[in-house]
């Protein structure tokens, strides 16, 4: 049996806290410490979990196989290209970078070390409703999707495409085989100094359109995206773990759905059919977790490189640009 992955953790907040207690479940995984400036944190987290505290992150690095990035996004690419230089692997949470300066930066230091895992934690890949839909033809004309959350002031250091629409951009990225073309973008500044409230709609080459929404000050929360394509239509629901699948089969499709609805064509029976196919429980955190040692140690592969990671965010960066130039273009003019 192979020694157990030394793992240093950077961030104990509320999300760092989760994956500490997470990392200590996974077997052959160690936790050798954690580094967080917040030295009260810092000293609680070690406490309550049982764990050694580094003084600093070269000391912790230095002790480790690989880092585990949940600090403050500020942090990312000074931690997680000291990580690379060190020749450790690194899980580092979205978004990858403060900026896609940044996440070119952290591609560039990958690509000297192959040897090394990059991942990127778009845990939304890992929903067990997203996962529902693994096998099935995904070729979408038109995508529509919703975030919304009640106010929670911890996620506003960060404009409401970074923090929350990004989850969705990375999914229709991760499905969407052509460029993008054309972005156009509006946003709110409602509670903080960047948009709380913004709309996208994304074009690619293909044809495919994303109309995206997201916000962090609604009244009740959801996260739902629609797929709509030839002869289908698919929904995820990300918050309730659910997902559903119209589509049209033919008459002598075998083992048909008994919710279905005959449509005849000329001599043709044909049935639009309705699916709720299996959602298996599942933590999706362990799950991208798992996925991460087993790449160390296994070497199989990860759903979200650090080219994804970049990817999400380069998008994001180009929907507040398109933001900032409808803001312009909706302002009023002094004579």
């Amino acid at each position: 049996m192979e020694k157990p992955l030394r793992v240093g953790l950077f961030g104990v907040g509320h999300l760092g806290k989760i994956h500490l207690k997470l990392l200590q479940s996974l077997e052959n995984t160690e936790v050798t410490g954690i580094y967080d400036p917040q030295e009260a944190a810092s000293k609680a987290a070690g406490e309550t979990f049982g764990v050694t505290v580094f003084p600093d992150p070269k000391s912790l690095l230095e002790a480790v196989d690989a880092v585990d990035i949940v600090a403050p996004t500020i942090a990312h690419f000074e931690l997680a290209a000291a990580a690379l230089r060190a020749g450790k692997h690194v899980f580092i949470e979205k978004p990858l970078a403060q900026t896609p300066e940044e996440a070119r930066a952290l591609i560039e230091l990958a690509a000297f070390r192959p040897d090394l895992v990059v991942q990127v934690g778009h845990v939304e890949r890992f929903n067990p409703a997203f996962l529902a839909l693994e096998g099935r033809s995904m070729s979408p004309i038109f995508i529509e999707g919703h975030r919304l959350a009640m106010y929670n002031p911890r996620g506003t250091d960060v404009s409401v495409v970074l923090d929350l629409m990004i989850h969705d951009l990375d999914i229709v990225l991760s499905l969407i085989d052509s460029p993008l073309r054309e972005i156009h973008a509006s946003g709110v500044s409602v509670i903080s100094d960047t948009p709380d409230i913004a709309n996208a709609r994304l074009e690619f080459e293909n044809g495919c359109v994303a109309n995206l929404t997201a916000s962090r000050i609604s009244v009740k929360n959801m996260r739902r995206l629609r797929f709509f394509q030839k002869n289908a239509y698919l929904a995820v629901d990300f918050l309730e773990k659910k997902a559903e699948v119209f589509r049209l089969a033919d008459g002598d499709e075998a083992n048909l759905p008994p919710m279905r609805i005959a449509w005849e064509k000329g001599e043709q029976t044909r049935y639009l059919v309705f699916e709720q196919p299996e959602v298996k429980e599942s933590n999706a955190i362990l799950m991208e977790l798992t996925e991460f040692r087993d790449a160390i140690q296994l070497g199989t592969p990860i759903r979200v490189s650090v080219t994804d990671g970049a990817k999400a965010l380069e998008t994001a960066f180009q929907i507040l640009e398109a933001i900032d130039r409808h803001a312009e273009r909706a302002r009023p003019s002094v004579e």
